[in-house]
């Protein structure tokens, strides 16, 4: 049977004025007459003359309880202790059997306690000491008490007579870890402890005590720690115990299957603070590197200041918008001439990195005349990609780079989880590192793969995490584009983001919006390379609208006749331009209804049959339509009222419509899959009236914000939803 260990203050004891009874305060329980009529005991440290008022009043401590039996003796009452004290014995009543199991259990312990406190404080002979250590640990594995500090408090006087203690040899240190690690099966270490193994493992990274009893406990810390801000040690030692696993024979291959028995074999974690928890450590680790140079510089510099080469205040230059005017023929001798042209390097010592900065004067310069002047940019300012401009070398001390190394290696391992990478691109998405690692070329080289793999994953909560946490914060797109400060190629990692979050991004005119405005030139200058995804996202901002110069749209469509890619594409857009000229052209319907189980192609060929641009009223109801029709209602310039009950419309579809249909009035989504995720973007359309969700996921949240958003709506239908 298990007990719960008694706390101070559980038991209290107050005196009867009737010499052979007394009262307990708390249970009520009744005790038997007195041996000493002097003295009384109880479990809260308490022993006290008999007082007018009753109470006990001076305390004793558990170390002076000599013994503790139950009663057994013929004709004994029930449910009786016996308590041997100096001076004399005191009996105690218990209500039941198992409150006075309890209370012999906890005295019990209490006791044990203190005289291992005491045994332990002043060591003399080592082995007598470990023998000592081991009697503990077994009396706390087999107590039948049920509390935390029963297992915590063996930890305590192990932990600090290791602190008091630092000429313990290895063999002496290791026999005392192999001893206590039963009780770190089920217990997280304490913050002593966690240090003299953190210690152990950088000293002794090859003892087999790291494998054999540091892996279980660093698994349990993984997890099951929920917060490592309230024990950072927990932290550290989980750091060191993997730097360990690294200086092993096998090194990252050792550090991998520790990684992949966290994970474990199936396709999903079955323990969500694992991921946390390594990307907390990993991120530590990371800036542990960097720590003794951040806290050396005086002044320092601007993530955007260190992307631009700037290390004075007196160098700190605006940065120049990206629009294209005027043609420049001098292409390839102008970047030949800037790239040549340098600097001498300005170098930034501490005592283990070195850092060197190569700016580029000539470059400098031409930013300078162009702000001075109000001048635009010409186009070989706006296209050129010079990642020299703004590079930072950093030489870290071997043993940062080892960590370095290591823990970017873990992050890699992580993003090869499919599981993992939504929360991993999740936890990244803040950019959680020190500028001086964005600024290190080796750090963003290989954390190129990682970014990668979000470039790759087609999920949106995953690659959506590529742009920025909010508004005027640069996010891993802006850091990996061409001009970027970790951007170390000709755009191919760009393209690549820019043509996964072109497929989801429900932003899409306000996504091509900053691209026209802050990276049109590398966007022509991989269009002009045959690049298809560029070549696609130029067609798409003449399609649009989004360029209103016109010399700039000559130079986005020289770009495009420049290669039979771009040609291709130009001329299907010419195409639908004159399609959807002939769409919009006034005449046809005002009120249109498509057959039950039409397509997303039936709707397609119809209204690629003749003009439509009457057409206010157009129901799509019980139809198979699905978010792809998007692209083809956005066209119609007059339609006012849509319907789109019990069709697969979804919130891709739902977003793309809240960009382009602004004027639109009544909409039906009664039935239809849409969420919280493609509803929102409905506040953008002010001239709603009429809003059917019935029978939608929305939720309470998202339905007040839209009433708040949504000034001209009337009629709303919100039954068998969460806001109803």
């Amino acid at each position: 049977m298990r007990y719960k260990l008694l706390q101070e203050g559980d038991i209290q004891v107050c005196v009867i004025r009737h010499p052979r009874t007394f009262l307990s305060k708390i249970l009520t329980s009744k005790f038997l007459r007195r041996w000493e009529p002097h003295h009384l005991t109880l479990a809260d440290n308490s022993v006290a003359s008999a007082t007018p008022t009753g109470y006990m009043e001076n305390s004793i401590s558990y170390s002076a309880i000599e013994d503790v039996q139950l009663l057994s003796w013929e004709n004994a009452p029930k449910y009786c202790l016996q308590l041997t004290i100096p001076g004399g014995t005191v009996l105690l009543q218990a209500a039941n059997s198992y409150l006075r199991d309890q209370w012999f259990h906890s005295l019990q312990w209490k006791k044990k306690i203190y005289k291992y406190k005491k045994v332990l404080s002043n060591p003399s002979r080592w082995e007598v000491v470990l023998k000592e250590i081991r009697t503990l640990v077994d009396m706390a594995l087999t107590s039948p008490l049920q509390d935390d500090s029963i297992h915590q408090a063996p930890l305590e006087i192990v932990s600090r007579l290791l602190s008091e203690n630092n000429n313990l040899t290895t063999q002496d240190q290791e026999s005392i870890i192999v001893a206590i690690a039963p009780l770190l099966e089920n217990n997280h270490p304490p913050p002593d402890l966690c240090e003299f193994f953190c210690k152990h493992c950088r000293e002794r990274p090859r003892s087999m005590v790291v494998i054999e009893v540091f892996t279980p406990v660093v698994q349990r810390i993984l997890k099951h720690n929920m917060d490592f801000g309230k024990c950072p040690r927990l932290r550290l030692f989980t750091q060191e115990y993997i730097l360990s696993l690294n200086e092993l024979n096998a090194g990252m291959e050792v550090v991998k299957k520790f990684i992949h028995s966290m994970h474990g074999p199936t396709g999903q974690c079955p323990h969500p603070r694992v991921l946390p928890n390594l990307v907390a450590v990993c991120l530590a680790a990371i800036y542990s590197c960097y720590e003794e140079f951040i806290n050396s510089r005086d002044n320092s510099p601007s993530l955007k200041e260190i992307r631009n080469g700037c290390q004075q205040q007196c160098d700190r230059k605006p940065n120049l918008p990206l629009r294209l005017l005027h043609t420049s023929p001098d292409l390839v001798s102008q970047e030949a001439t800037l790239t040549e042209s340098r600097l001498k390097p300005v170098i930034v010592t501490s005592n283990e990195i070195h850092v060197e900065v190569e700016r580029n004067n000539t470059a400098n310069q031409k930013m300078t005349a162009s702000v001075g002047n109000d001048s635009e940019p010409n186009l070989i300012d706006c296209l050129m990609v010079s990642p020299t401009c703004s590079t930072m070398s950093i030489e870290l001390s071997a043993q940062a780079d080892r960590i370095l190394g290591c823990y970017v290696e873990i992050l890699k391992m992580l993003s090869d989880y499919d599981d993992w990478r939504p929360a991993l691109a999740s936890l990244l998405q803040p950019i959680p590192f020190p500028k001086e690692a964005l600024a290190h070329e080796k750090f963003t080289k290989e954390l190129k793969y990682v970014i990668q793999r979000f470039a790759e994953d087609p999920r949106q909560e995953v690659h959506s995490c590529l742009l920025s946490v909010r508004a005027g914060k640069d996010g891993w797109f802006q850091l990996y584009s061409p001009g970027g400060v970790a951007c170390d190629d000709d755009g191919e990692l760009f393209a690549s983001m820019v043509h996964i979050l072109m497929g989801s991004c429900y932003k899409t005119k306000k996504f091509l919006l900053s691209l026209a405005e802050n990276k049109l030139g590398p966007c022509m200058l991989l269009a002009l390379r045959g690049n298809q995804t560029m070549v696609e996202i130029l067609c798409l901002m003449l399609e649009y609208n989004i360029i209103d110069n016109n010399d700039t749209q000559l130079q986005i469509i020289s770009t495009l006749e420049s290669t039979d890619v771009g040609k291709r594409m130009y001329e299907q857009l010419c195409e639908r331009q004159r399609e959807l000229k002939e769409l919009q052209r006034k005449g046809g319907p005002t009120r249109l209804t498509l057959p039950s189980k039409s397509t997303d192609a039936d709707l397609a060929r119809l209204l690629s049959s003749g003009s439509f641009g009457n057409l206010e009223n157009l129901s799509l109801a019980f139809t198979n339509v699905t978010s792809a029709c998007a692209e083809h209602l956005i066209k119609l310039p007059s339609l006012k009222q849509l319907n789109l009950w019990s069709t697969q419309f979804g919130d891709a579809g739902l977003r793309l419509l809240s960009e382009h249909l602004t004027m639109l009035q009544v909409l039906n989504l009664c039935e239809t899959p849409v969420t919280d995720a493609g509803l929102l973007a409905l506040s953008s359309m002010k001239s709603l009236c009429s809003l059917n969700m019935n029978s939608t996921k929305l939720s309470a949240d998202t339905y007040e914000d839209l009433k708040a958003k949504l000034p001209n709506l009337k009629e709303v239908d919100v039954r068998y939803t969460e806001a109803w």
